[in-house]
């Protein structure tokens, strides 16, 4: 039987199981138009004491507290984020003005997950869950247009699930420095996808060869005209989150279109790539790469952070690592003052002396010396070729 909600009944939320009182219910026509019942058929919206977002979950059923509905309406699935990120202030003293951006955001966006993280490199900030990269690139959109925040994002990646050595206990990653030791886990399992595109059939070489870099499996080659072909892949979901849709963008001058749904987690030989300035990992830099790209992916990093960071008065190495393996370095060299100017002529000890003790210095400087990141490296490692 159809059923009505009156003004000041006392509804609940089927999935949550939460309680409010109906302080206002009403039809939407161009504005709310208040009314003392809703019936079925009625476009309407309910007003109560709710006082966090969370708390309301999109698709849910709301039925009456004394003659509650048996079952839900079908369709409703809990929103789980599959990208993470963490997003961090440029100026750390703007940690509080972020934070309540970010709860305001919340209030009409329940999808954003997040939570403090803290960050050698960045100070504090936010991990946080998003639906996708357009959800990602959405929030990062709003902090800057709403709220006039200009923001740091680091390296976005996807949740993993370790299994560990002992008792096969299951570990969920969303941040690859959470990562437990290698010598302690037994897998690796990462969300796969099953990826629908839609292009003119000149695109299908390069396309193919992309998804297959991507180590994607070609599943189906559709012709849906002459010209138009639809091609299936299977692909694991972290090699999608960086850069792949501007590629594919590019590869096809626009003519593709791109749809995905997940289709479960699967066994990966995936590794944490650090990488390093000076013997110092930093964190923000981290992330999980399957073992075939960690060499490349490691090599072209050290390249673009050699190309972006500023010379010190030290040398800086910078280096990518899995565990205390190196697999790829690059060296900036130190700025140097030219220290055996003053001496005239003859002995070659005392330069010698002047170059030993210049030598020392630098060394000593080295040790304590921080190295400064700018925004602009960790933007290029998002941008990586």
């Amino acid at each position: 039987e159809n059923g009505e909600i009156r003004k000041g009944d006392r509804v609940k939320f089927v999935a949550t199981g939460k309680e409010y009182f109906a302080d206002e219910i009403g039809t939407l026509k161009l504005n709310q138009v208040p009314k003392e019942v809703i019936k079925t058929g009625d476009v309407g919206y309910i007003i109560s004491g709710i006082k966090e977002a969370r708390e309301v979950k999109v698709g849910d059923t709301i039925t009456h507290k004394d003659r509650p509905c048996s079952e839900a309406i079908q369709g409703f699935e809990e929103v789980k984020p599959m990208v993470f990120a963490g997003i961090y202030p440029v100026d750390t003293e703007d940690y509080e003005e972020l934070r309540e951006s970010m709860h305001r955001l919340q209030l009409n966006d329940a999808s954003l997950v997040f939570e403090p993280e803290s960050s050698a490199a960045l100070g504090f900030g936010f991990r946080c869950g998003f639906l996708g990269m357009l959800h990602m690139e959405i929030i990062q959109e709003r902090l800057e247009r709403e709220f006039d925040m200009t923001v740091i994002t680091t390296v976005p990646n996807v949740s993993y699930k370790a299994y560990m050595t002992k008792d096969k206990e299951e570990v969920i990653v969303h941040n690859p420095s959470d990562l437990p030791d290698p010598s302690k886990l037994d897998s690796i399992e990462e969300p796969y996808i099953k990826a629908n595109i839609i292009t003119k059939s000149d695109f299908v070489g390069p396309i193919m060869s992309l998804c297959i870099q991507k180590r994607g499996t070609i599943m189906n080659q559709h012709y849906l005209t002459s010209d138009r072909v639809e091609l299936v892949f299977e692909m694991p979901m972290g090699e999608i989150v960086f850069d792949f849709y501007d590629k594919l963008k590019t590869i096809s001058k626009g003519y593709a279109s791109f749809d995905y749904h997940q289709i479960g987690y699967r066994k990966s030989d995936l590794v944490k790539l650090d990488i390093r300035l000076n013997d110092e990992p930093v964190d923000a830099l981290s992330s999980l790469i399957h073992r075939s790209n960690a060499y490349d992916f490691g090599k072209k990093i050290c390249e673009k952070l050699k190309e972006l960071l500023p010379r010190q008065q030290f040398e800086i190495r910078i280096q990518a690592s899995i565990g205390a393996k190196i697999i790829a370095r690059e060296t900036i060299s130190a700025l140097r003052k030219d220290v055996t100017a003053k001496c005239y002529g003859g002995d070659i000890s005392r330069k010698r002396k002047l170059l030993e003790k210049q030598k020392k210095g630098k060394k000593r400087m080295r040790q304590v010396g921080n190295v400064e990141i700018p925004q602009s490296a960790f933007m290029a490692v998002l941008k990586l070729d």
